[in-house]
């Protein structure tokens, strides 16, 4: 079975979904972290993981609201990714992936050195590759635990219950020895280095608290989510810190500070020294159990974290088949664990660990941000059944103190960290911008309010806006005269693509008039009718409708920009004396933004529209394929007559050119017609039986002209019918930009290109004699 409409088996209980966020979390945090804690900061410690575990509390409640939202694997990410967009959900689900991969290679090789010393394993040079003892165990270890994951999730539940119950009873045991022989007196002094470290030693120990939020990455396989998810997730977040703390204040009441302080293995010290070797052995087996659950746990988020990026194409779908027996998505487990193997074998993963550590750091910031998306733009169908209490200082603070504990890591690992981030922006713009279809719900809530919100945060959404999604057609609109033709042909061309029209009028203030003063007059009626009468019109041909209203103190320069504000494939726009602002001034701005259109343009002269007879000139230009496009939109929605139109010297070579551009274009039941001679009054004599003319641009393009009032070809204003001009988007190069475009400049201006002085023996194509297409 494969796609993104698979399901997988809902397998994990209640007991198991809270024993993977305590057994991912109570590793390191007990075992390794509790020396380098005292040594900075003394008793006071235990408060630092007291002021972790309550700032962990306020991702946990806003990861339980969203996961019973939406209970489906991928966890942090998906939620990102749906609230914010897709070019966060990359840097969060490449984040996190990676994240809890480097942090299983960490554990595993941990669980390595753990089980060294049960057993002396010698070092195995194989090659260029020396491994020590602890990575071959690690290598060993990790294996298991994939194949684990590979053969289904109840198995990696069950295997977790009995990791975390014994695990929990080995450490109860030893606090209470702590307990039986504590003396207050030596926790005294509290605070021996002051309160200034408390902050940065809560940063050196969040690392203990990333298990929370992946209890959501399964949250797909939990067995009713609206209820298990909220406990497992603030529950374990509640266990693991009051863990935490009764343990280290237990250890520094039975013995003595130093003891305790820069010894990574200070509780099997402790458990020597209260209990006897039996008790060190004791913790030496909770150590191991320690890194084992916690690598298990990592392995079994961060290969559904892969699946549901693999499912929202930020990477390939194939991603998405699931295991006709076991029900995993067992490509996703084994890409994971082909990465976690990885990482064991080469390099000191150390920092690695602690880089993934400000990568769920930068997500858990990431992930309170779109909950609040989530609640200002209400989204149809988001529906949870737990939400946050004291909404919204809640999400707030955990954004903040999320994004600033960063600042408490190691400068060198932050910067290895933002490089993922650099990655995860860069996979986005590089490849997953153009697989993607949903913009995510912050972008549809900006873009519904665009004429309410300042034009920088409008233009900087639409500029990262996914490039697979629906194909969106402008309609710039100004004279309710022409609105209706306008609205029909990008209805039409919107209708071809299964897209939306973006209805848009832009209201041009006077320079004297602030547009924060124009909004808030809020005068306009004229405006808000002509685009309800457009989105009725449109409505009709069963297409999509956005309206907006855009105050400018510019015209046709406008439209430039609200192409790219609006994400829009193409525009269709009047053409006009009064059409735009007044085209006819020679304006220096408007003549370079017409030289690299944003998306492609067609500007229609609007003499009464009827697309029953259709008449498409064409010399094989690249332009003329965006006419071909619209002629054949056009035929299919009114039934329309089309002939193909070529001026050709050879008539049999010109017919032969004709009809393989016209199959090659879909369009091999128009009618194919050649002539010779003077190519404007062949157009000319053509167009007198057509009720519309679609015509290239010219070399020099269309809207460069039109933008500087110099378009002036004679046959358009000969012929009767309207006229539809058709430019592809384009950018001019670097030379273009230096030394302008190259060609014979006073023929190009009245649409007329040179002849060639040389003969074109190509057999498919002509030479050429017409302008309106190169």
């Amino acid at each position: 079975m494969s796609g993104s409409d698979e399901e997988l088996a809902k397998d994990i209980g209640p007991l198991a979904a809270l024993t993977i966020g305590v057994g991912t979390m109570i590793g390191a945090g007990i075992f390794v972290l509790p020396g380098p804690a005292v040594a900075e900061l003394g008793p006071l410690a235990a408060l630092a993981f007291v002021v972790g575990g309550g700032l962990a509390l306020l991702t946990a409640l806003s990861a339980s609201e969203l996961g019973t939202a939406m209970p489906v694997s991928g966890g942090a990410y998906y939620y990102v990714n749906q609230g914010l967009g897709p070019l966060f959900g990359s840097i969060a689900g490449w984040g996190n992936w990676m994240g809890l991969a480097f942090a299983s290679a960490f554990y595993m090789y941990g669980f390595g050195e753990y089980v060294n010393q049960f057993v002396s394993i010698s070092s195995v040079t194989l090659g260029p590759l020396g491994f020590d003892s602890a990575q071959l165990i690690g290598l060993v270890g990790a294996g298991f635990f994939i194949a684990i994951n590979y053969i289904g999730a109840k198995e990696t539940g069950r295997l977790q219950n009995v990791i975390v119950i014994v695990l929990m009873g080995i450490l109860a045991v030893f606090t209470l020895f702590g307990l039986l022989n504590a003396d207050l007196e030596t926790l005294r002094p509290i605070d021996p280095f002051g309160w200034a470290p408390l902050l940065p030693v809560t940063g050196l120990i969040f690392v203990s608290y990333l298990g929370f939020v992946q209890i959501t990455s399964v949250a797909e396989e939990i067995q009713e989510p609206g209820k298990n998810l909220p406990r497992a997730v603030i529950g374990s977040v509640v266990i693991v810190t009051v863990m935490y703390a009764l343990i280290l204040l237990a250890i520094l009441a039975a013995v003595e500070t130093s003891l305790v302080a820069n010894n990574e293995t200070a509780v099997v010290d402790v458990a020597r020294l209260l209990i006897g070797p039996v008790g060190a052995a004791a913790l030496l087996l909770g150590g191991l159990l320690a890194t084992a659950s916690s690598a298990n746990a990592s392995i079994l988020a961060s290969s559904r974290i892969n699946f549901a990026m693999g499912r929202d194409k930020l990477i390939s779908p194939k991603i998405n088949e699931i295991h006709p027996r076991f029900a995993t998505p067992y490509r996703a487990i084994a890409i994971t664990g082909a990465f976690i193997l990885l990482f064991i074998a080469f390099g000191n993963l150390e920092i690695l660990a602690t880089a993934g550590s400000v990568l769920h750091l930068i997500v858990y910031g990431l992930l309170n941000i779109a909950l609040i998306v989530f609640r200002e733009a209400k989204p149809a169908g988001y529906d949870p059944d737990f939400t946050v209490p004291f909404y919204p200082a809640t999400p707030i603070l955990g954004a903040v103190f999320s994004f600033a504990l960063i600042a408490f890591i190691e400068p060198i690992v932050i910067l290895l960290s933002m490089g993922f981030v650099v990655f995860g922006v860069v996979w986005y713009l590089g490849y997953a911008r153009s697989e993607i279809e949903s913009p995510g719900v912050l972008a549809d809530y900006v873009l519904e309010r665009s004429e309410e919100l300042p034009n920088a945060a409008v233009s900087a959404t639409t500029s990262v806006q996914p490039e697979g999604g629906d194909y969106r057609v402008m309609v710039p609109l100004a004279n309710p005269a022409h609105e209706k033709h306008l609205i029909t042909l990008g209805s039409a061309i919107a209708a071809q693509h299964d897209g939306t029209v973006v209805a848009v009028n832009i209201e041009q203030v006077p320079d004297q008039t602030s547009l924060r003063a124009a909004r808030k007059q809020k005068d306009h009626e004229a405006a808000a009718h002509l685009l309800e009468q457009a989105r009725a019109d449109a409505e009709t041909y069963g297409v999509d409708v956005e309206t907006h209203v855009v105050l400018s103190h510019r015209g046709i320069e406008e439209v430039f920009d609200a192409a790219k504000r609006y994400g829009v494939d193409s525009c269709v726009m009047g053409w006009g004396p009064d059409s735009h602002g007044s085209p006819g001034r020679v304006e220096t701005t408007v003549d370079e933004l017409a030289r690299s259109l944003p998306c492609d343009f067609l500007v229609f002269r609007d003499r009464g529209f009827d697309p029953s007879r259709i008449l498409l000139p064409t010399a094989g230009g690249p332009d003329s394929d965006l006419a071909a496009a619209v002629a054949r939109a056009l035929q299919d929605l009114f039934d329309a007559d089309v002939t193909l139109f070529h001026v050709a010297d050879d008539r049999e070579r010109g017919r032969q050119f004709l009809q393989n551009w016209a199959r090659d274009r879909g369009l091999e039941d128009a009618t194919c017609r050649v002539e010779t001679g003077d190519v404007q009054t062949r157009i000319a004599e053509a167009a007198s039986d057509a009720t519309l003319l679609i015509i290239g641009a010219t070399e020099k393009g269309v809207l460069e002209r039109l933008a500087r009032g110099s378009l002036i070809l004679d046959v358009l204003d000969e012929v009767d019918c309207s006229v539809l001009l058709a430019e592809k988007r384009h950018k001019r190069t670097f030379r273009e930009r230096i030394f302008g475009a190259s060609g014979d400049e006073s023929a190009d201006e009245i649409g007329i290109t040179p002849k060639p002085t040389g003969r074109d023996d190509s057999p498919e194509r002509p030479r050429e004699t017409s302008g309106f297409d190169n």
